[in-house]
């Protein structure tokens, strides 16, 4: 599924790739993190291309509901937790920094902003608590939410609601198409459809792509997660994967709400609206849930439209997808280099579903460490200690790791019931068992060996069933069509392509008639 922000997508087509080519910096994902780095690294003078795996957009950036603020559900709070106070500060300064430079910029370029207040809100009373958290965190860090009353413009009871006035929307492919064209502009580089496997640190840093090797000075590893292990930040943060239902609401059923809204209540509800063609169509996000660990995906999509519809009688359904995220155990991104990198390669990961204030800080914390700035905030926040909360956060998130990677390896070798459960193939699948219905998915065993089997488009794919990041057993995305690793939240096509996560090999096809890996 694609959002509909990529409905359209950059215009001014892809940048042939250059085998051997030599750069001053190579920015690996053309998202907003990565295209924001690569404009500033080259307005400083730098020959840069930026490498991306399908198109500029392709991932979380394009798939966001793009709200730019500084008022965040329970971050605040959540940092606060795990982190001192001069880490609550540096964070709230460099979204803040990311905020305003962003839309300095996007004025600049004339692209379409819609300035909302921006509500935190809980329908329960016994979420006060934590909004009185929040709403404490928020003040000590200089951020001016107020206690609003329960009429924010939502058609349900509110029991208690944070503001915030002043805050941003946009579409977020309108920001990667001005990044995009401001780049080329400077003689940046954006080249789509290559994957990069790998990346050696040396005096000049060595990009192994699906097309040839470059070099560069500097690489910036801008894809969501890391795709090298190095820094082994896939045991470091958390992926999850969250829904956006949009739908056309009927003048006379009712007022469309004109804020940004986020809840804390489970399960999370996020609304906003978008001007598209003349109308105005309301967004409604939720349902998060770690990648691969959800029965039916497509059941939290019906889930958030009934919802919609709930409570915005005559809704139509206009669109639906979903978004990945990632997560840190203390709440605050990881940018800066990677260890064991060599100096030269560099990270941004852990935004926490608000990418969009923290990768523009993030970029300007790359840029400025690359360009040998100083930034008075990146340095509580590249220097924050670990603390006794990190490590018990962190130890949860890997013991559901482990958790997920036996349970995946007993199903398949057991053949016990569960999501994309492994069964025993009898055989030579397609002589004995018919292929998975259109849309569907299964994890098949062959001997020890879980195959994932599934149809579409009338079209049977057969591919490993084993995640090529560090060996989880795959199970079947039924909104997405995809593979999705419950481990750290690889994911690949039907026919076995990575479309995201730290996983860079491709799944390897499965000849049906004789049960073997294919060319």
């Amino acid at each position: 599924m694609e959002s509909l922000w990529q409905a359209k997508r950059p215009s001014g087509g892809a940048d042939p790739f250059q085998p051997g080519a030599t750069y001053d910096a190579i920015v690996v994902g053309a998202g907003l993190t990565g295209l924001a780095t690569a404009v500033l690294l080259s307005r400083a003078g730098l020959s840069v291309t930026v490498l991306e795996a399908r198109f500029a957009g392709a991932g979380t950036t394009g798939a966001s509901t793009a709200k730019l603020s500084l008022l965040q559900g329970t971050v605040l709070s959540g940092i606060r937790e795990h982190c001192s106070q001069e880490v609550v500060d540096a964070y709230v300064q460099g979204n803040l920094e990311g905020q305003s430079w962003l839309l300095r910029y996007l004025e600049e370029r004339d692209v379409p902003v819609q300035r909302r207040d921006a509500y935190t809100y809980t329908e329960a009373e016994s979420g006060r608590a934590r909004l009185e958290k929040e709403a404490e965190a928020a003040r000590s860090a200089g951020v001016e939410a107020s206690w609003c009353g329960p009429d924010i413009g939502l058609p349900f009871p509110v029991a208690a609601a944070l503001a915030l006035p002043g805050q941003a929307q946009f579409n977020p492919m309108e920001v990667i198409e001005a990044l995009a064209s401001d780049l080329r502009s400077r003689g940046g580089r954006i080249v789509e459809g290559v994957r990069v496997r790998d990346a050696s640190a040396g005096a000049l840093a060595t990009v192994h792509t699906s097309q040839g090797e470059n070099r560069a000075q500097q690489v910036i590893l801008a894809t969501g997660i890391p795709i090298l292990d190095r820094g082994l930040y896939f045991a470091k943060v958390e992926p999850s994967r969250s829904y956006v239902v949009a739908h056309r609401i009927d003048a006379g059923t009712g007022a469309l709400p004109q804020g940004m809204y986020l809840s804390i209540d489970q399960p999370a509800r996020s609304l906003r609206t978008v001007p598209l063609d003349g109308q105005e169509l309301l967004l409604v996000g939720g349902n998060g849930h770690p990648v691969g660990q959800q029965l039916s995906e497509l059941g939290q999509l019906k889930d958030l439209d009934i919802w919609t519809r709930r409570h915005f009688p005559g809704a139509e359904l206009a669109g639906q997808w979903s978004a990945q995220d990632y997560r840190s155990a203390n709440m605050v991104p990881f940018v800066g280099q990677l260890p064991r990198g060599g100096g030269n390669i560099h990270v941004a990961t852990g935004y926490n579903k608000w990418g969009m204030a923290n990768a523009i800080a993030a970029a300007l914390q790359l840029s400025a460490n690359i360009l040998g700035g100083n930034i008075a905030w990146t340095q509580a926040l590249s220097q924050r200690a670990t603390t006794p909360a990190d490590l018990v956060a962190g130890a949860k998130i890997n013991s559901r790791v482990a958790g997920k990677l036996v349970e995946g390896w007993k199903r398949s070798l057991l053949g016990e019931a569960g999501k994309g459960a492994a069964q025993d193939a009898g055989g030579v699948f397609g002589e004995e068992r018919t292929p998975p219905a259109e849309g569907q998915g299964l994890v098949l065993r062959e001997g020890l060996r879980p195959v994932a089997v599934s149809t579409i488009g009338g079209a049977t794919c057969r591919v490993s069933g084993i995640c090529t990041h560090l060996g989880g057993v795959l199970s079947w995305n039924d909104a997405e069509k995809s593979w999705d690793c419950p481990l750290h939240g690889s994911r690949f096509s039907p026919a076995g392509e990575v479309l995201e996560g730290p996983a860079t090999q491709d799944l390897a096809a499965i000849d049906s008639a004789t049960g073997t890996g294919g060319d």
